[in-house]
């Protein structure tokens, strides 16, 4: 594909728009044709899981993919590129088995949620006990569960809104410390996603403080419905379970950060950005490599037209996936910043179709401006007092003025945290017109010199 350059020939130059500082109409309409025929975005995704591949964090793998974003970061002409590291404690996966042994014998697929225990080498085997949610296994007697495999079972619903992640995430999150306090030899649970891939979800799970790590998995949807069938025979039915993960100490990860810088320091940093790790079982396409391309590409388009007003900051965050430790690094060496507005892009690569934001009284002409300027988009304007990311919700959560630009997350799980997360599944007019949201919101925001700030905090 022929690459995009712009020039000042090409566009006028920011510089150019009104002395307020704000971004002249058409210049943003341009930016925003400029941007649904973006290549740099689609170079970004395919370069990083092509040469770099699964990412997980703390690892020599996110090693190599912070390598190449500064290399590629550089390449594209941003200013201030850096590594911020930062230590942490690595989980890496071993072998991963699960067989049915009685009363119908046969193999099931399933892969180990992070920070799982592990079995001895040759496994364990264990009668399995079957609850339909975490609240039925909360209340079950510890006799109950005691010395056997825990399997929790659900169905997640594909939403728009991705709602659907946090009311079906409980067995994958919680359910781990449930069955080890009540003496269970191990759990498996439901995938969480809504695919029929023979594919199992991975995802982090975190033990309880004083809870012993025992062994954790998901089940591939199928492999978790044919389960269900079995059980429902009503015998007995006996897993060999193998998963073999381990702790490897404390290792670095890091995030990411480059620049453009603005013209006025005092008027404080645009943050865009996703997360650069991912889980090890595909190669992070949609989570989050097509993200950290979308804002990247989109910042690369309006520093083309002209330095703003605002610095704009990107940052690939490291270590996302396993407990958003890159965020809270950020959070802990900038919070005395001025951060105008923060924003991430880490829900795949499907089209944008809603704009949420938290910002000041003072700013909501401005969102309005925003809103009505992603319209032609199909982009619909949301809430004003929510707008949220993963790596930024610790920045959020202090009063950090925020932006969200919602992506269709419809068949976002389908892929999520398994190995079909890969490049084919990212569309080219999808991510471009991510890009062009991302583009427009951007070159507003940085452009303009009302204070989007400061937001209450919740509970103040």
């Amino acid at each position: 594909m022929k690459k995009l350059f712009l020039t000042a020939a090409a566009l006028p130059l920011l510089a150019l728009a009104p002395a307020d500082s704000r971004p002249a109409p058409d210049l943003v309409e341009r930016l925003q044709k400029a941007a649904l025929k973006d290549d740099v975005a689609w170079d970004i995704t395919e370069g990083l899981t092509t040469e770099v591949g699964q990412r997980l964090a703390g690892t020599e793998a996110e090693e190599r993919g912070r390598a190449w974003a500064v290399k590629k970061l550089k390449s594209l002409g941003f200013a201030n590129v850096r590594v911020e590291p930062f230590d942490m404690s690595v989980w890496v996966r071993g072998e991963e088995k699960a067989e049915i042994l009685a009363p119908f014998p046969q193999k099931l697929v399933i892969t180990a949620l992070g920070n799982s225990g592990s079995t001895p080498p040759a496994g364990i085997t264990g009668e399995i006990v079957k609850f339909d949610s975490v609240e039925d296994l909360e209340a079950a007697s510890d006799s109950a569960v005691r010395g056997k495999i825990v399997f929790v079972t659900h169905k997640m619903i594909a939403t728009q809104d991705a709602s659907g992640y946090g009311q079906f995430g409980a067995p994958r999150r919680q359910g781990p410390s449930i069955a080890s306090r009540k003496g269970a030899a191990a759990i498996v649970i439901r995938s969480i996603g809504t695919d029929y891939h023979r594919n199992p979800h991975t995802g982090v799970q975190l033990f309880a403080e004083g809870v012993a790590p025992i062994p954790a998995g998901a089940l591939s949807i199928p492999d978790a419905e044919q389960l269900d069938r079995i059980l429902d025979r009503g015998k007995p039915v006996t897993m060999h379970l193998t998963l073999t993960p381990r702790n490897i100490g404390t290792r670095q990860s890091g995030n990411v950060i480059a620049e453009i810088p603005g013209r006025d320091p005092k008027a404080g940093v645009v943050l865009v950005g996703g997360h650069l790790d991912s889980w090890d079982l595909g190669t992070g396409a949609i989570d989050d490599a097509a993200g950290l391309a979308i804002t990247t590409a989109a910042a690369k388009l309006v520093g083309d037209a002209g330095r703003p007003l605002r610095t704009i900051r990107i940052v690939w965050f490291g270590a996302e996936e396993v407990g958003l430790f890159g965020g809270k690094a950020y959070r802990d060496r900038h919070k005395d910043e001025k951060h105008s507005v923060v924003a991430e892009s880490d829900l795949g690569a499907d089209r944008v179709w809603r704009f949420k934001s938290k910002v000041s009284t003072a700013a909501q002409p401005v969102v309005d401006r925003i809103a009505a300027a992603l319209a032609p988009l199909g982009i619909v304007k949301g809430v004003t007092d929510e707008a949220d990311g993963s790596d930024i919700e610790v920045l959020t959560a202090i009063g950090f003025p925020t932006m969200e630009l919602s992506q269709d997350g419809t068949r976002y799980f389908d892929l999520h945290h398994t190995p079909d997360d890969t490049l084919d599944k990212v569309d080219l007019e999808q991510l471009r017109q991510n890009v062009a949201a991302w583009t427009t919101m951007i070159a507003i925001v940085a452009n303009d010199p009302v204070e989007f700030g400061p937001v209450p905090i919740a509970g103040e």
